[in-house]
């Protein structure tokens, strides 16, 4: 075999089915060996989006994704996306071809060193200079991406430790790296602990965020807040977790979030934070939640406990583990006092209607078609007042929810939902975007199309970069540069022009027809929404 067959069988070994990239003369030797494997590749149409669909991917399977770009130019692309990846703890495994090992360094056509630019948001990076090292490494570079604090894994392969020649395949069985020994179990002492303060606290809740999702301690979260009868709120990256009829879940935290769950944290005597990083999106001011309440952390990275706002009680190990100890203890805790008196704070949102049917109010759509969403459903936003919109108005009655949360990346949601979708073909993938976002990444339309694909997109059009100006309003007194769009492109003629179902939604009234219209579509359609550009989300910026 060669360097190039030995990556392929490598990956094989991980029951890895699908790879998301774009060819180039430096890894062309593993897209040739490629046609004689079961993996699938997906023909991504900027190098960006192969990552953010390798992240779609896991956060729909729950399988590391996998994303393949040549030199050069061809790695930096996926630079964006890395580091979309690390923001939220994602786990790729990033595999990018290199010049010839004896022209590295001399600044040859369309070499870059990727391992250098993309130290500060990888888990860890490998230069592979020795193809019989190619096993061990993808062996490894798994093992590092999905434990502990998951994350991207950068594998840079010259190209002619691709192309040599005359080794035999052995896969590890085993990983044991010396350096890399991540703590799963938390400390039985600090678990008792949690116990202890619980039966002297009266008003306990429990703050969830994307740690909870990605450990796969969902379940075990759900049955310690059930079995307790502890009232719980969701981050930005933990929607998802709650449904809205658990009377026990209180909603979104943060800047975007519900005022009751907001209420409902300032009221706490003792806060739970679970795989959440106390992070402004989630808490402006960290001194708050510490303030008259005992703080317990529970998280895999010792680095996040007390990087923000410091814990009473800091508790280091694997959610799943953790939980399951804590769902171990029988105690006898009455907090329906509690829970009866937040749970009461949760308005309706049909205070939230427009009264002008001159547009589509945003907010109202969003409330209503994730109504209708199931168990089998994922709404995957991209970044600005659409994703805001979403957040803010998300019914989740079994329906998953997916984002850029930590690093704000535009152009995530189309990409991300085709990785989700090929990820797993029977869950209903939304893709809601901005107009802006949606440019940046439209090109992913004929990636789509390609791979025949069922995804319903949803564009907010209000013809402008609405964040922006929303910003703008709020503290540049209404100078309003930089953010005007003039309408295009027509959206219409986008959809003509690769062959997809679209529709235009121009008021409320129009909201319940149009929304029956998309979810009943048996193939890919685009949804426009006539949203006034004047209509702003009211964040706290």
């Amino acid at each position: 075999m060669n360097g190039a067959e030995l990556l392929v069988k490598s990956l094989e070994c991980e029951n890895v089915d699908t790879v998301f990239g774009y060819p180039g003369v430096s890894i062309c030797p593993f897209f040739d060996k490629l046609t004689d494997s079961k993996i699938h590749p997906v023909l991504v149409r900027h190098e960006v989006n192969a990552a953010h669909e390798a992240n779609g991917y896991f956060r729909s399977s729950d399988k590391p994704g996998v994303c393949v770009s040549s030199s050069g130019p061809g790695a930096t692309n996926l630079i964006t996306g890395i580091a979309t990846a690390f923001a939220d703890s994602i786990p790729l495994i990033v595999i990018t071809g290199q010049v010839k090992s004896e022209h590295i360094g001399s600044d040859l056509f369309q070499e870059a060193d990727i391992v250098g630019a993309c130290e500060s948001f990888v888990k860890y990076s490998y230069l592979v200079k020795n193809a019989a090292l190619i096993p061990k490494t993808v062996k490894e570079a798994f093992h590092i991406a999905m434990t502990g604090r998951k994350g991207p894994v950068l594998i840079d392969i010259p190209v002619d430790v691709l192309r040599e020649e005359g080794f035999e395949f052995k896969y590890p069985e085993n990983v044991n790296i010396r350096t890399y020994k991540p703590t799963l179990k938390g400390h039985s002492v600090q678990i008792k602990k949690i116990i202890n303060e619980l039966s002297k606290a009266q008003r306990p809740i429990i703050m969830v965020g994307g740690g909870v999702k990605l450990s796969f301690a969902k379940e075990e979260v759900l049955e310690f807040s059930r079995k307790y009868n502890i009232p719980f709120v969701s981050t930005l990256m933990g929607l998802g977790i709650g449904r809205e009829d658990n009377p026990l879940y209180i909603g979104m935290v943060g800047n975007n979030g519900s005022k009751f769950a907001n209420k409902a944290i300032n009221e706490a005597d003792c806060l739970i934070v679970a795989g959440a990083r106390v992070a402004d999106r989630a808490v402006k001011q960290p001194d708050l939640i510490t303030k008259d309440k005992t703080l317990i952390h529970i998280d895999i990275d010792p680095a996040e406990i007390g990087k923000n706002a410091g814990p009473n009680i800091p508790v280091v190990g694997d959610l799943k583990e953790v939980f399951e100890e804590l769902n171990g203890f029988e105690e006898d805790f009455d907090f329906s006092p509690w829970s009866n008196r937040i749970n009461s704070y949760k308005m309706t949102r049909e205070g939230l209607k427009e009264s002008t049917n001159l547009y589509v109010d945003p907010k109202e759509f969003v409330y209503l078609l994730t109504k209708e969403l199931k168990e089998e459903s994922v709404i995957v936003t991209d970044v600005g007042q659409n994703q805001i919109y979403a957040c803010s108005n998300f019914v989740s009655l079994g329906a998953d929810f997916v984002t850029s949360g930590g690093f704000g990346c535009m152009g995530f949601s189309l990409p991300a939902a085709i990785g989700a979708k090929i990820g797993n073909p029977k869950k209903r993938i939304l893709s809601l975007n901005g107009d802006g976002a949606f440019q940046m990444s439209m090109a992913e339309l004929s990636t789509l199309k390609q791979e025949d694909l069922d995804i319903k997109i949803v564009i907010f059009n209000n013809k402008s970069l609405g964040m922006i100006k929303e910003y703008q309003h709020l503290k540049y007194n209404n100078n309003y540069t930089f953010n005007e769009l003039n309408g295009l492109p027509y959206i219409d003629k986008i959809a003509e022009a690769y062959d997809i179902e679209y529709k235009e939604c121009k008021s409320n009234k129009d909201l319940k027809d149009c929304i029956k219209w998309l979810l009943s579509s048996k193939y890919t359609c685009i949804l426009e929404l006539n949203v006034d550009r004047d209509a702003f989300t009211c964040m706290n910026l």
